[in-house]
């Protein structure tokens, strides 16, 4: 989601908030549920699959969704759910790092500008637009290229891709609330420069920098698949839902599920994210 589509999630119509909680339950709860399962895939995959995401079983090549194997299995005979599953640590695990990397170097520079002024926040806010100028898909794959490929790679590139948009963000809010009285007021009662910032000014600026991030999440997520699906993340036998993906679109003719079904993970966890992300920085919106 893009920093304009924040800013208009946050800003609520006169709604009350309780008759807009009533109207987004359905849907937020299933994005919950959605969620939750696919943490559970992270952290617990032998809870939901006893199968092995990396062997194959001898004559099960590409078989059809069937009992016994739900979402069926692909050319090696692996069962494509259990892939899915153990899929989820490479993913959410590599999203997370990026979002996080985006979120502190972000966040830095961001509150650097807006607190110093001057030559710094002009320097560096040319810096941010020169980021921002770049799509991100071409800047992480040029990050790729130098640092090379494989995960934790992948989540860097993302990671800096997003920085500029973290630290754009974190300006305004920072600059927003440095001219604010209290501000101004804590200043002429003798408060320093680095008191101020540390009591005043960032805690009411991160809290739409942490909202932000969440909304990321989703993104990061997809953008990692993105990368894994064009070769350059995770690379195989390690399931990812990206690699997934990519591996099962020689066999959309005969297959199908392999590419579907990892698709439709895909999407359904980023929806999910994003929506979760909407009731976070809407503040129950």
């Amino acid at each position: 989601m893009s920093l304009v589509d924040y800013a208009t999630a946050r800003q609520r119509d006169a709604t009350p908030r309780t008759q807009r909680s009533w109207q987004i339950q359905p849907g937020l709860w299933l994005a919950w549920a959605v969620m939750l399962l696919a943490l559970l895939a992270a952290f617990a995959p032998g809870l939901l699959t006893h199968y092995s995401p990396t062997q194959g079983v001898p004559g099960a090549q590409r078989l059809a969704p069937q009992a016994a194997y739900w979402l069926g299995t692909d050319q090696l005979g692996r069962d494509l759910f259990t892939r899915i599953v153990y899929g989820a640590s490479q993913s959410l695990s590599a999203a997370f790092a990026a979002v996080a990397m985006g979120l502190i170097g972000g966040t830095t520079l961001g509150v650097l500008a807006g607190a110093v002024g001057g030559r710094t926040e002009n320097t560096l806010m040319r810096l941010v637009d020169v980021l921002l100028s770049i799509p991100s898909l071409l800047l992480s794959l040029s990050v790729l290229i130098l640092l090379g490929f494989g995960t934790v790679h992948a989540a860097l590139a993302v990671g800096i891709a997003s920085i500029a948009s973290f630290a754009r963000l974190a300006r305004g809010e920072v600059v927003r609330v440095r001219r604010s009285e209290y501000v101004e007021a804590a200043y002429g009662s003798g408060g320093s420069f680095w008191l101020v910032l540390w009591r005043h000014i960032l805690p009411n600026s991160l809290t739409a920098v942490i909202a932000f991030a969440a909304l990321q999440f989703g993104q990061a997520i997809l953008a990692l698949s993105t990368l894994s699906f064009l070769g350059y993340g995770t690379p195989p036998p390690t399931p990812e839902w990206g690699l997934l993906i990519a591996e099962g679109r020689n066999y959309l003719a005969t297959a199908w599920w392999l590419t579907t079904f990892p698709g439709i993970v895909v999407v359904a966890v980023v929806l999910a994210a994003n929506r979760i992300s909407q009731q976070i920085a809407g503040g129950g919106a």
